[in-house]
């Protein structure tokens, strides 16, 4: 650290004043699952978070607060990011704009590609819409110096794709999808650093339980016990692995394919959870919690989604959860919870019941109970891929 802050000052005169010198502050990304935030507003979630970054993404710090470097990503955009996601990158000087170069929107035998060139990797966030079903990407920092976008026939689920020039030095790339569904996308740059790839995944064929991988998480685990019940003292982890030991029996029983964050009391981290989802790819997500409240009276079920591409998802689980019968406590959108904010699979959290709740609590414990939430949740699957048939 001594070294660098040593380079970082020598390198002052060549870009900067001495009364100055965080606004010329250049950083990289560094880390697993470097994020940006919107502000300093901080919950037991972390504080909302605008997007996820590839690493090596290049940005300009302009003000250090606390565990967190204000960075600009244009000229009217700023966010924040923790700093021990960054890297300082000594005399490295601020350009005063860069520029996109041709495009090539392609596709394997897996997913569609949309290549964008660029000359430095910039900062982007994405934005999913529904009616019509698009995702929105901005590039900050980036003006259009785009002349032709080549696009193969091998895509199929890109259906149209274009850009506008939303500020100077902010590009959005609009991907038009071919189904309602949004079925995930991932975001980051090419081992050159000079193009920019959004892999879009595709609608599954055949759209029935055994021909999807599924994956459950059973929240919590190991050092990390959650909530607790209120008379029992049962601890979360262990009946969250219990409802989804069942769910993962119930859907390969339907001929899924099946995949578990955790098969025992394990201690794993978010990034962990992250990192091997993404590694399997899984078509769709189901994270298994149990609730808790200070106010005792309160109980019932509720789904979260973060991404309105994956609400209907949440919401065809709830209403199946409806029925075992619980009380409603809500279908929760924009959620900070960190399985919700990988982009790349359509994901639901479900927190099944409140152990804080007398009531509730009961149901937990019944292992009837248990297996008939599993039932419901492949229900509402069921229902969710019939809605798109």
């Amino acid at each position: 650290m001594k070294k660098a802050l040593l380079h970082f000052l020598l390198c002052l005169p060549l870009f900067v004043s001495a009364q100055d010198t965080t606004k010329a502050m250049m950083v990289q990304t560094v880390g697993k699952l470097p994020f940006l935030k919107y502000g300093l507003g901080e919950d037991r979630l972390g504080g909302a978070k605008m997007t996820y970054l590839d690493s090596g993404v290049v940005m300009r710090v302009v003000d250090s607060v606390s565990t967190d470097y204000k960075v600009q990503l244009s000229q009217n955009h700023f966010a924040y990011i923790p700093k021990i996601n960054t890297q300082w990158l000594s005399c490295k000087v601020p350009v005063p704009y860069h520029l996109t170069s041709s495009w090539r929107v392609y596709g394997d035998d897996l997913f569609d590609y949309v290549a964008i060139g660029l000359d430095e990797r910039l900062p982007y966030r994405s934005i999913q819409q529904t009616g019509p079903s698009r995702i929105a990407v901005d590039i900050f920092g980036a003006t259009s110096n785009t002349n032709w976008i080549s696009q193969f026939r091998s895509v199929k689920e890109i259906k149209n794709i274009w850009y506008e020039q939303t500020d100077d030095d902010v590009m959005r790339v609009y991907i038009e999808l071919t189904h309602p569904q949004h079925w995930g996308y991932h975001i980051g740059y090419d081992s050159t650093g000079q193009k920019l790839v959004i892999r879009v995944k595709r609608q599954p064929g055949d759209l029935k339980i055994r021909k999807l991988k599924i994956a459950v998480d059973a929240g919590h685990g190991g050092t990390n016990i959650g909530a607790t019940g209120v008379t029992s003292k049962i601890l979360e982890k262990e009946y969250t692995l219990k409802i989804s030991h069942a769910l993962n029996k119930l859907l390969k029983r339907k001929g899924a394919t099946t995949f578990m964050t955790r098969e025992k009391d394990t201690t794993l981290s978010m990034v962990e959870r992250t990192e091997m989802l993404r590694a399997e790819n899984p078509d769709l997500l189901i994270s298994i919690h149990l609730n808790s409240s200070g106010n005792a009276l309160i109980k019932g079920t509720s789904t979260y989604y973060r991404y309105i591409g994956f609400r209907s998802l949440s919401q065809s689980i709830l209403q199946r959860m409806l029925e075992l019968p619980l009380m409603e406590a809500g279908n929760v959108g924009g959620f900070n919870f960190s399985l919700n904010g990988p982009t790349d699979y359509p994901n639901c959290l479900v927190e099944v019941a409140f152990l804080s709740n007398t009531d509730d609590e009961k149901k937990i414990l019944d292992p009837r109970f248990r297996n008939a939430v599993a039932k419901k949740i492949c229900r509402g699957i069921k229902d969710w891929l019939k809605e798109m048939k």
